[in-house]
């Protein structure tokens, strides 16, 4: 399903814990143009909650999809403003 997104960014915080995974998504968002997706993949199984967390008190952001690989985690974010 991810396929269908026009990924602008991948952001790679593998080995990354709490609350890393989502101090890096927010950086690596800030600097992207509106309409833009970015791809976070992530190894902390936290961050399914944590990006999620993050995503829907943020304005701005909307998060798309989440995928779980098992010990892999992708994060699809959108920049919608």
């Amino acid at each position: 399903m991810s396929e269908a997104f026009d990924i602008a960014e991948t952001l790679d915080v593998k080995g990354a814990s709490c609350p890393m995974p989502v101090v890096k998504t927010k950086q690596a968002i800030d600097d992207l143009a509106e309409g833009s997706v970015l791809e976070v993949i992530a190894t902390d199984s936290g961050s399914m909650s944590d990006i999620e967390g993050w995503a829907e008190g943020t304005n701005g952001v909307a998060l798309l999809e989440q995928v779980d690989e098992g010990d892999v985690y992708k994060h699809y974010v959108e920049k919608t403003d």
